[in-house]
């Protein structure tokens, strides 16, 4: 699959936090506070795309579990939901649980789980995983692990078949080596390992971000909303 199909998160965070002048939102989720974006016009990152902060678009259930929802207004737009930390990690393993069968994913939705720095330093030391067939109805691949920028070397792209209800991702990321994996219980469905010189980001006010978003602000090709939950997420320090 050509870079040019795949959205780098980069551009994906260029617009991610709300206005200075406006207070966001926020949520506590898995023992950490959360922002919730909220854009009040279509944002070029990633977009065009509007992020709404509404209880419909943004919530954490009586369990606990953060939901992310695609919905469309009374007015036929498309509203789409992201939440980032509201502190820096470093170095470390990050470990997202997702409850949502991600496998038949909509052609034109994206799930991203990454870090992201507002400075441009070291491709804004971006490490992604992200669930998108990229608008491409036969492609194969509907996962991909990436450390910015994509190029050769720096990303994998596998398959995620449909039936696994419950999975869960992760990214070790150390100062030589960032290892990414997934699994179903105890079985592993993907693992990869970037260990490139002067590939590896060093750690600086990067957060992490989730988010659900249409590729290129293209409505879902099925016309329906999409909702999707995490069930947890874990930081270890090294």
């Amino acid at each position: 699959m050509k870079s040019s199909m795949r959205a780098s998160a980069a551009l994906i965070a260029s617009l991610l936090l709300t206005p200075a002048w406006a207070a966001p939102r926020l949520i506590d989720f898995a023992g950490y506070q959360w922002s919730v974006k909220s854009s009040g016009d279509d944002v070029a990152g990633p977009g065009p795309n509007h992020f709404s902060d509404s209880s419909n678009n943004v919530w954490v259930d009586s369990k606990g579990k953060l939901h992310l929802k695609i919905t469309q207004d009374g007015q036929g737009n498309w509203q789409c939901a992201e939440v980032y930390l509201n502190q820096s990690l470093g170095y470390g393993t990050y470990q997202f649980k997702l409850a949502t069968d991600l496998g038949d994913i909509d052609p034109n939705i994206v799930l991203g789980l990454f870090t992201y720095d507002v400075s441009p330093a070291q491709h804004y030391r971006e490490i992604d995983i992200e669930f998108a067939k990229w608008s491409v109805v036969d492609n194969p691949n509907n996962v991909q692990y990436t450390v910015q920028p994509p190029r050769d070397g720096t990303f994998y792209e596998w398959s995620l078949a449909t039936g696994y209800a419950k999975t869960t991702h992760q990214f070790k990321w150390a100062a030589k080596k960032i290892a990414f994996s997934s699994k179903a219980g105890d079985v592993t469905l993907a693992q990869w390992s970037d260990t490139r010189a002067g590939s590896i980001p060093t750690p600086g006010n990067e957060v992490v971000h989730l988010n659900l978003w249409l590729n290129q602000g293209q409505p879902p090709m099925n016309a329906l909303p999409m909702e999707v939950v995490i069930s947890g997420f874990s930081f270890t320090a090294p």
